[in-house]
């Protein structure tokens, strides 16, 4: 990715979510005090499915996936909110605007997938009681797991490439306070409708499969 007509720049700025230093400060309690209990609180999950024997079941095993996701996701963006709510200078490096972009997408569609197949899990618990441990086995529960982790990495792959393909022209300041798809996008230089048209029916169709799986799962429960 190059700005066109300029010398290559390797930063954004990201404009975050207020100039006034008050409303920073608010905003840096509530984010703090946000991330200390969502890291207490998965962490206590994970340890507490860990822990104790009778917490070895597919159920948990899927929770506990799910409140690591939430540690890696919270982790990938708050801190560096945090940062810079407190500083003057809030440039990021292409780098790491490709990094916090690639690894916060991941997981968000990763957690998307994990809901999906934690219905399906609940679904087979409940219809299929007497099933149950041989369609959902141990070795069932980690390709589950591993497709589950897979499927969004490898999906934001060509979400990214595509976003860092196209030229920038103008400024580099971001409205945002993360690298976000679209922030990014809308930084081109030519019309990259096709672009965020092709990006929009990707993400769409990988979010209508686990939504229309889960209602289904729920549904077939009722």
């Amino acid at each position: 990715m190059i700005w066109k007509n300029e010398t290559i720049r390797r930063e954004f700025v990201l404009l975050g979510l207020s100039s006034d230093p008050k409303t920073q400060v608010a905003l840096f309690i509530v984010f703090t005090s946000a991330y200390i209990i969502i890291l207490i609180g998965n962490f206590l999950i994970i340890v507490l499915v860990l822990t104790d024997a009778s917490l070895h079941t597919p159920m948990y095993f899927f929770l506990s996936n799910l409140s690591f996701l939430d540690l890696c996701f919270s982790t990938t963006t708050i801190p560096r909110t945090l940062k810079d709510l407190l500083s003057v200078n809030k440039v990021i490096s292409y780098g790491e605007c490709v990094a916090q972009m690639y690894i916060g997408q991941s997981l968000g569609l990763c957690e998307c997938a994990l809901l999906a197949v934690m219905a399906y899990d609940r679904y087979v618990a409940i219809c299929f009681p007497l099933h149950y441990t041989i369609i959902i086995s141990k070795m069932v529960c980690i390709r589950l797991a591993v497709v589950t982790w897979m499927s969004g990495f490898l999906l934001c792959v060509f979400l990214v490439t595509l976003t860092f393909n196209v030229d920038l022209c103008g400024h580099n300041k971001i409205n945002h306070f993360l690298c976000e798809v679209t922030e990014v996008l809308s930084l081109g230089c030519r019309n990259i409708i096709l672009v965020e048209l092709f990006i929009f029916i990707a993400c769409l169709i990988f979010l209508l499969i686990p939504v229309t799986f889960i209602v289904t799962s729920y549904v077939n429960i009722i």
